[in-house]
């Protein structure tokens, strides 16, 4: 089959580039058997109602299953809360926005022309959500294997560069305060902006007597891990 007419039909309702067949091959290490179910994990509900939004419900559970198996292989020897921490970063829509970005995907999403302008092709939350429905729409295909030889290609340096289990920025601030006796973290969203599909937030996080730091993000959790950060760094945490 010409794996590049298998994508035809659906060029003018999904106005996908021409190379996605290709770049869907060297994505997953062959052609799709359903290339209709991956361009949905690639398409915006601007640019259609069949999109990647149930998909990526999917693909994220997969995700977690794939990134916990893992991390319970490769750190024998780590308790459940070193664990936990390694997780919570690799499965964060950062990351996987910057997976997403790092494969190529941004050039061959599906959006509307409102959410070309707004640069969707460029927000965390798109490239986040269209990488877990990627992964969700291999394991529709194919099942958990291949799903998790994708995962663990696209990680790999993620997770084998993690020589200590990350401290989560916000809870590292709450542990500062509580070693220098102060009142935990307040965190105050100060602004809300942008189309709905590039939403950008603003938050502060002041700790009384010791100083505020305010960040934005795709998400106010987003935003608050940022902030929670520059205040870390501000106070030499």
């Amino acid at each position: 089959m010409d794996h590049g007419s298998a994508l035809e039909p659906h060029r003018g309702r999904f106005l996908t580039r021409p190379d996605t067949a290709n770049w869907l091959s060297g994505l997953i290490g062959r052609a799709p058997f359903h290339p209709a179910r991956f361009l949905q994990a690639l398409t915006h509900g601007s640019a259609n109602p069949l999109n990647y939004e149930r998909l990526e419900f999917l693909g994220d559970r997969v995700l977690g299953l794939i990134m916990s198996e893992w991390l319970y292989e490769r750190f024998a020897d780590e308790p459940e809360g070193k664990l936990s921490r390694r997780f919570n970063v690799l499965v964060s829509g950062e990351i996987c926005a910057d997976v997403a970005r790092t494969a190529g995907a941004s050039a061959h999403l599906v959006l509307g022309k409102q959410a070309r302008d707004d640069g969707a092709a460029y927000s965390d939350n798109v490239l986040g959500d269209v990488m877990e429905a990627l992964i969700g729409a291999l394991y529709m295909e194919a099942g958990l294997d291949e799903a998790r030889a994708l995962v663990r290609r696209l990680w790999a340096d993620r997770v084998d560069t993690q020589t200590s289990a990350p401290r989560h920025p916000k809870s590292a601030l709450q542990e500062w305060a509580a070693a220098n006796k102060r009142k935990p973290p307040e965190y105050v969203m100060t602004d809300k902006s942008g189309p709905h599909h590039a939403l950008r937030f603003r938050v502060t996080v002041s700790i009384r007597g010791a100083g505020e730091a305010s960040a934005t993000g795709g998400s106010k959790q987003e935003a608050e891990t940022a902030a929670a950060a520059a205040l870390l760094e501000m106070l030499g945490g």
